[in-house]
């Protein structure tokens, strides 16, 4: 590991009571003014759940083949690149504004900046604990539980956090900047959805869009972790190559930016 990347270790380690203590205060301070509290961090994604198995899982109960048999199948196929997606696109859209975010922070307070962007990830992984879990729970009550390949999952996760987080770095840094990036990634966030083969199969499309989509990075992970929910069996881990290459540049590219630029936050805030 690279000094600077040492140095953030460090750093982290010595302020992680300020991370865990910001992440929690968030938490709580999101329900703090409600009624039922805490209820509505699993009311909203069973609500989502509950929508796509019954709108889409009717709708499309036929277009996987191989599985027409199984009555919740596009659910099933469709949750799994949902649920997985939600936390790439929070944890992207979160990253790519924390430092003006927390513009008066930044200027108050002498902390190592670099915990900002852990404080937004280890956030949205609780988020995404929550709706992960109740997906699980909708597969055991229907009786489609993955079985042994669910460990397949703990990879798949790490390698997605660290995309998000090199790339969320690298484009939070950027945008201290130059503000016109934290519009066009959320512009880019909706097309790179719907470029994902989450809402739709890729044996659908057309061979020349196929091939197209077929480029995306994300394809495989969404590819993988569908896999291991539908099929109930262990994904192939080759063509995620392209991706970890891709991680591996934005962690090295981010923490290059940041440590670079890092002195200049306050000034441009």
């Amino acid at each position: 590991m690279s000094l600077p990347g040492l140095s953030m270790m460090r750093a982290l380690w010595a302020y992680r009571s300020f991370v865990w203590s910001s992440v929690m205060r968030e938490f709580h301070g999101k329900y703090r003014e409600s009624l039922l509290g805490a209820f509505w961090s699993v009311a909203n994604p069973l609500t989502m759940i509950i929508i796509y198995t019954v709108v889409f899982g009717q709708l499309m109960r036929n277009t996987l083949p191989g599985h027409e048999q199984t009555p919740f199948a596009f659910s099933i196929y469709l949750c799994a690149g949902v649920v997985t997606w939600s936390l790439f696109a929070e944890m992207l859209s979160r990253l790519n504004n924390v430092f003006l975010e927390h513009g008066n922070l930044i200027k108050k307070s002498n902390f190592p900046r670099i915990c900002l962007p852990v404080i937004v990830t280890v956030s949205a992984l609780i988020n995404f604990g929550i709706v992960f879990a109740l997906y699980l729970a909708f597969l055991a009550l229907i009786g489609h539980w993955p079985g042994i390949a669910l460990l397949a999952v703990l990879p798949l996760l790490a390698l997605q956090i660290l995309f998000a987080l090199g790339l969320g770095v690298f484009l939070g840094t950027l945008n201290v900047f130059f503000r016109d990036v934290g519009q066009l990634t959320g512009v880019v966030l909706q097309f790179w959805f719907w470029l994902t083969p989450i809402v739709y199969t890729l044996p659908a499309l057309p061979p020349q869009v196929r091939s197209l989509v077929a480029l995306n990075p994300m394809q495989p992970l969404m590819a993988a972790y569908q896999q291991i929910f539908l099929d109930k069996t262990l994904p192939a881990f080759g063509p995620l190559l392209p991706l970890l290459m891709l991680t591996a540049g934005f962690l090295l590219l981010g923490a290059y930016f940041f440590q670079a630029r890092v002195g200049e936050l306050v000034d441009e805030l």
